[in-house]
């Protein structure tokens, strides 16, 4: 049986045209899995040895995860895991949030088209459905991108493109899901989803502001947990 290192070499071989994007998900999966921890170093080098490509593609995929606030690079160092949020930090963000998301949640109801409501359904189903891995972590780790996708969709049709390019860049999805895999993280998520795709196919914009208030709300007393 083949290690999970031989298996991503090997899915990185099979792929020769998309060689950056390979390393790229190994990367990114194992940042989100923690198996490379917060803070680490990630030495270019020996991983490019270890996934058998050379260290082009791995700068290109690290300055990807850089962009999407995973790593850090400093001068002379190189590249490092970003570290975890503090508790501070997350009660920030998500104070943030509870200013700009419900709002943005009932703008986009006036705005929504059935075109963009079927694109927020087609987002909440591959979220449940869609491509999952066998490992069950690995799943966690693309429920955190589509996540954000989903989320980064209703601000774009509130119209704010202020708003939505602010929380986008604080990449707050995936940090999320860096502090705790658990089934009932998604599975909650997935609900309060629901909710809020009715109030959408409904066009009540009180009750989908609503709706993302009690989601973010939620999210945040799920995730304090991990810092107890």
């Amino acid at each position: 049986m083949r290690s999970p290192a031989e298996r991503e070499r090997r899915a990185i071989n099979l792929r020769p045209t998309s060689v950056v994007d390979g390393v790229y998900d190994v990367i990114y999966h194992r940042l989100m899995l923690l198996e490379i921890a917060p803070g680490a170093r990630i030495p270019i080098d020996a991983l490019a040895r270890e996934l058998n490509v050379s260290q082009t593609p791995v700068r290109e995929a690290l300055n990807r995860l850089e962009r999407e606030g995973l790593v850090c690079k400093e001068h002379l160092i190189g590249y490092s895991a970003a570290p975890q949020w503090t508790r501070e930090q997350f009660q920030d963000l998500y104070a943030f949030r509870l200013l700009l998301e419900p709002e943005g949640a009932r703008l986009a109801t006036l705005n929504m088209t059935p075109e963009a409501l079927a694109q927020l359904e087609k987002i909440a189903a591959d979220m449940e459905h869609g491509g999952a891995p066998v490992d069950r972590n690995a799943r966690y780790s693309r429920f955190a991108r589509a996540d954000a996708q989903f989320h980064d969709e209703i601000m774009r049709l509130s119209g704010n493109e202020v708003v939505r390019s602010t929380l986008f860049s604080q990449h707050v999805h995936l940090h999320i899901f860096r502090l705790m895999f658990h089934t009932s993280v998604t599975e909650e998520a997935l609900q309060e989803h629901e909710c809020l795709l009715a109030a959408f196919r409904a066009g009540d914009s009180t009750a989908a502001a609503g709706a993302m208030r009690e989601h973010i709300e939620r999210s945040r007393d799920r995730i304090l947990t991990a810092f107890e």
